[in-house]
């Protein structure tokens, strides 16, 4: 028999923040029909990414755009 909703959230609130951002990805991923990917791949992808942009900055080969002026064309798109 099929554990309910109540006793799942229950079990999953008991989890790590790891491992419920896990099972919230794993979810999602199974609506959506994504592939199946390791989250902490996907984190550390996106970390290494995120470290190789600041580098670039700090090296002088990119520069970043301010908040005020990024946010200022979002509303101007998007109202």
């Amino acid at each position: 028999m099929p554990a309910s909703y109540d006793t799942l959230v229950e079990g999953a609130l008991q989890l790590s923040p790891q491992d419920r951002a896990r099972l919230a990805q794993t979810l999602l991923r199974s609506l959506d029909g994504e592939s199946e990917e390791d989250p902490l791949e996907v984190e550390r992808a996106w970390r290494d990414e995120i470290e190789r942009r600041m580098a670039d900055v700090r090296a002088g080969n990119s520069t970043g755009i301010p908040a005020d002026e990024v946010f200022a064309k979002l509303r101007a798109k998007y109202g």
